[in-house]
């Protein structure tokens, strides 16, 4: 017989325990086992008034982010919303099935201000990794570096040529998007007007301005690749140990490949000073293959799994590394052009380059060199052989590695 549910009367009181609905194999249960989080009121203290209302506790904030990241939720409204009504959320938050969820803005104010500035965050990601370490699950030989686009939330509209001069509002009337913005831009200043060169390949140049600035989120970097509509975006980076993949370090920055590559060296040093970790490989795509990034591992006896850039073709309508013949006997080059090249003498930033490359060339050239494929050696070159030729490109370029 088919049974039917009789539409009574509501029930006044229930009998009911939180703890009893969450499976016992739930992965918020096997997550709760294992995080302390009992540290955190006492370092972030200092970041809050002895007056006023209470605000939200940092612990239930720290634990509705894990939430979102765990699961994949990447709106703060939206981790509020599924907190509300799943059950085992509510469980690993600590909150009872009447205690209310906080509002979605509170996040962003802890995220900008306390949380940054106990960096508190970091260090619930570095306790993680102490464990994962203590585990055995980090081996600490080999890592690998990459970056993923993180789209920007912003209005792509509006934005402005990087070239163009725009007044932007006070530091006090501005977004806090915008003073950042600003800050990086007189640290830039202040570092061009020193001389100083970041070893970006510039050749102690000044930078070229942005293609487009966004008014919203200046800090936002525009990004155009082929077969998709052009968007602005930030970087994610990621170092990870290859024994079990494990994310060893994390950090955001602006999508650039100058400043991926200073990330990069930031993340290998502090991880070698927080957990005593020094790899002795780390792979990396074709955008870690500058000279800044190979000559900085090799000095420190990290071989460098990664694809050397070649730019020994020209497009541009100079002669390509090919064009030149090699002289045994009087050890230099020809010049399709019918000109002998020696040694030139070019710009202390040029000449630190080119003895970078050098450098690399003596050093680099017997190490396995990752080709995207499979890893070839090499035998060393004359130590005499001389410098690239100046027509093959504004600082030349290493050797590249045969198919």
């Amino acid at each position: 017989m088919m049974g039917r549910r009789e539409g009574e009367q509501g029930q006044f009181f229930y009998s009911f325990h939180l703890d009893k609905v969450v499976p016992p194999d739930h992965l918020v249960r096997q997550i709760d086992g294992l995080l302390d989080l009992d540290w955190v009121h006492k370092e972030l203290a200092p970041y809050y008034s002895h007056t006023g209302r209470p605000s939200i506790d940092p612990v239930l904030m720290i634990r509705m982010l894990l939430i979102g990241y765990i699961f994949a939720i990447r709106s703060e409204r939206r981790i509020c919303a599924e907190v509300q009504v799943n059950l085992a959320y509510r469980w690993f938050c600590k909150l009872g099935i009447e205690d209310r969820i906080p509002d979605h803005s509170v996040f962003c104010r802890a995220r900008n201000e306390r949380f940054r500035e106990s960096d508190a965050l970091r260090r619930v990601f570095e306790g993680v990794v102490a464990m994962c370490i203590g585990a055995g699950l980090v081996g600490g030989e080999a890592f690998s570096i990459d970056a993923s686009l993180i789209k920007a939330d912003v209005n792509k509209t509006k934005r402005i040529p990087g070239d163009q001069p725009f007044s932007w509002p006070k530091a006090e009337e501005a977004s806090h998007a915008v003073r950042e913005y600003l800050v990086a831009l007189d640290a830039a200043r202040g570092q061009e007007d020193r001389g100083g060169d970041d070893g970006s390949g510039e050749g102690g140049q000044r930078r070229k301005p942005p293609k487009e600035v966004s008014l919203t989120d200046p800090q936002a970097t525009w990004v155009a690749r082929p077969g998709l509509d052009p968007f602005f975006a930030y970087d994610a980076n990621y170092l990870i140990d290859n024994k079990a993949g494990i994310i060893i370090d994390a950090a955001g920055s602006r999508a650039n490949r100058a400043v991926e590559i200073a990330v990069t060296q930031a993340m290998v040093e502090r991880v070698e000073r927080r957990f005593d970790l020094r790899p002795r490989r780390l792979a990396g795509d074709t955008a870690y293959g500058a000279v800044r990034l190979l000559k900085w591992l090799v000095d420190r006896n990290i071989a460098p799994h990664v694809p050397v850039w070649d730019k020994s073709a020209r497009t541009d309508g100079t002669f390509s590394r090919t064009d030149f013949v090699f002289d045994q006997q009087r050890n230099i080059y020809v010049c399709p052009g019918g000109t002998d090249q020696h040694r030139q003498y070019r710009s202390r930033s040029h000449r630190l380059l080119q003895g970078q490359q050098a450098r690399l060339l003596d050093l680099f050239v017997e190490a396995e060199v990752h080709d995207g494929d499979r890893a070839q050696n090499h035998t060393r070159p004359q130590r005499r052989r001389p410098r690239p030729c100046p027509c093959l490109g504004r600082y030349g370029s290493l050797p590249a590695v045969p198919p």
